[in-house]
């Protein structure tokens, strides 16, 4: 099985931020002021930093009653911590980070199709009261599959998520089962992260997730078991049924002849049970190991599919959102900076461009948010619908004096 992945279209940007900055002085623009540069890159993702670790600390109040990961002890707090609803402030924190929420349409469309790793399975959505899927970096790839024992092959394109973020929460009336994990359980909310997940696979993150027979499979069990059953029928169990018959024929008056039990006729009917049940437990063996292959293959496949769990998730994604941030604004500025002034839509135009020519990148660049934070920060002026940056010196002392400011509002409270 082999892949060949295609262009992607990006709408987050695929670069660290501190490799953002070092492109953006390759192009020798600020010749003469690249530390400069460097030293307010420094001070912008300061001030992301700080301001989003309110952020962190509200998702983890909010998060803190359903965490199934906790290790500390309840207080029973009179005053609630935060009046923010979880879900809204995880959506929040997506939404900075790039992500799009997954439609019911598309997560109908992976049910129904055929999953590439060849399993069927199957979610029982009436477990959840909720359920929120989320992706970023969708693009279109090739698999070629091997089929019938590798003597056929088949080239197939879909549609593949480079992280999705899964949030299901259990119905409160939730009925679990032995065979179920033991975070299952009634009011449960889990929160997950994966990588690399073929739309047709979205089934798989779930944690209800079923296997079921395809029909080639039940085929390949139950042709070589009718087959064998048949040799069974006529070489082990012929003497045995041939004197069942005669009995079930004298007990029922279907024939006046009784039938004698004797050593070798006992001997041949046990050795007949032996056999039939010999056949039974080999034909069950075979279904449960292939069964037991699937859930082999299935694991294998998120194991490394799997990047982070429960709280993890949102540090993770508070991180993304916070590199998200910083790369929008500073190639805002920086573009800015450097080209005089600007439309909005000359300078989406023109970093979206840049990334194309000089890094082979389609980008769909968050121009709006870029320049809503620059405005906030007083780095862009805005004048006749065109955007100017200050210099880096002045952005500097904006900065500098922004963070002074919040350290001064602390003290006061």
């Amino acid at each position: 099985m082999s892949k060949q992945a295609t262009e992607h279209h990006y709408r987050y940007i695929p670069y660290r931020k501190h490799d953002i900055v070092e492109m953006c002085l390759q192009d020798t623009a600020l010749s003469g002021e690249e530390d400069n540069f460097r030293q307010l890159y420094y001070m912008l993702s300061s001030v992301f930093h700080f301001e989003f670790h309110q952020v962190v600390e509200s998702l983890k109040d909010s998060y803190a009653p359903f965490d199934p990961d906790a290790d500390t002890r309840a207080y029973d707090n009179p005053q609630r911590l935060t009046d923010l609803n979880f879900v809204e402030l995880l959506e929040g924190v997506l939404e900075k980070a790039n992500y799009e929420a997954i439609s019911r349409a598309d997560l109908n469309q992976a049910l129904n199709e055929a999953s590439l790793f060849r399993i069927r399975l199957q979610v029982n959505f009436d477990d959840f009261s909720e359920v929120l899927l989320f992706c970023r970096g969708v693009s279109t790839r090739e698999e070629t599959i091997s089929s019938w024992f590798g003597l056929m092959k088949k080239k197939i394109s879909f549609t593949n998520y480079d992280r999705v973020v899964l949030y299901i929460r259990f119905r409160d009336d939730y009925v679990a089962t032995g065979k179920h994990m033991p975070l299952c359980k009634p009011g449960a909310t889990l929160l997950k992260l994966f990588q690399n997940v073929p739309m047709a696979d979205l089934e798989m993150l779930f944690p209800n997730t079923a296997v079921r027979m395809r029909t080639i499979d039940k085929l390949l069990i139950g042709v070589p078991a009718v087959f064998s059953g048949g040799v069974v029928l006529t070489t082990k169990l012929g003497a045995s049924l041939v004197l069942m018959g005669s009995m079930l024929g004298f007990w029922l008056g279907l024939s006046a002849e009784p039938v004698e039990l004797n050593k070798t006729a006992l001997m041949a009917f046990l050795a007949g049970l032996v056999a039939l049940g010999g056949y039974l437990w080999k034909q069950f063996s075979n279904f449960k190991n292939r069964k037991l292959s699937f859930m082999q293959a299935l694991m294998k496949n998120l194991y490394f599919k799997n990047l982070d769990n429960n709280a993890g998730v949102f540090h993770r994604l508070v991180g993304d959102a916070e590199d998200e941030e910083c790369k929008e604004a500073i190639l805002a500025y920086y573009f800015l900076l450097t080209s005089g002034p600007l439309s909005k839509a000359a300078l989406d135009d023109k970093i979206e461009h840049w990334f194309a020519s000089a890094w082979q990148c389609t980008v769909d660049f968050e121009i709006d948010d870029a320049l809503n934070k620059l405005l906030a920060l007083g780095l862009v002026e805005e004048t006749d619908d065109k955007f100017t940056a200050i210099s880096i010196e002045n952005g500097l002392h904006k900065l500098d004096r922004r963070w002074d400011d919040y350290f001064i509002s602390c003290k006061k409270t």
